[in-house]
């Protein structure tokens, strides 16, 4: 199980405190939204997430077979298109492009291609979940 806290910076425009474990960063809205546009936004930390752990599962399956894989490199990017299945309404499409190096066959490459797609944060956004919210009110300070 994985538990991260954000705190609002209220005083600071969209800012976030964003604590995992013992490491902390700064999330903030775009630009359109009236951020000044210094911290990462919530799709980009949506986006690195796929794309390290993308990452980190290769690099463990091919270490786990012996290959030699010797650089992965993942490149994220999403885009609102229009949904196939519904004319005239939006979806997200997320583009990973994956580039990796060493001295691998194409059989081990299309496995990597595989494996991608069964790394933990892809499977959490494409199979069934459930979010949960509550709300509690706190007494003003």
């Amino acid at each position: 199980m994985s538990q991260v806290k954000i705190k609002a910076k209220i005083k600071e425009g969209y800012k976030q405190a964003v604590q995992a474990r013992m490491h902390s960063l700064v999330a903030d809205a775009s630009e359109p939204f009236g951020s000044k546009d210094h911290d990462l936004s919530p799709h980009e930390l949506l986006l690195a997430s796929l794309g390290a752990c993308t990452s980190i599962t290769l690099e463990i399956y091919a270490q786990k077979k012996g290959w030699d894989l010797q650089d992965v490199s993942v490149d994220m990017q999403d885009e609102e298109v229009e949904d196939p299945n519904q004319p005239g309404k939006k979806m997200t499409r997320i583009t990973r492009s994956i580039s990796v190096s060493g001295n691998l066959t194409e059989e081990q490459v299309e496995s990597l291609k595989a494996i991608a797609d069964k790394c933990p944060i892809h499977k959490l956004l494409t199979g069934p979940k459930e979010v949960n919210t509550e709300l509690k009110r706190l007494a003003s300070v």
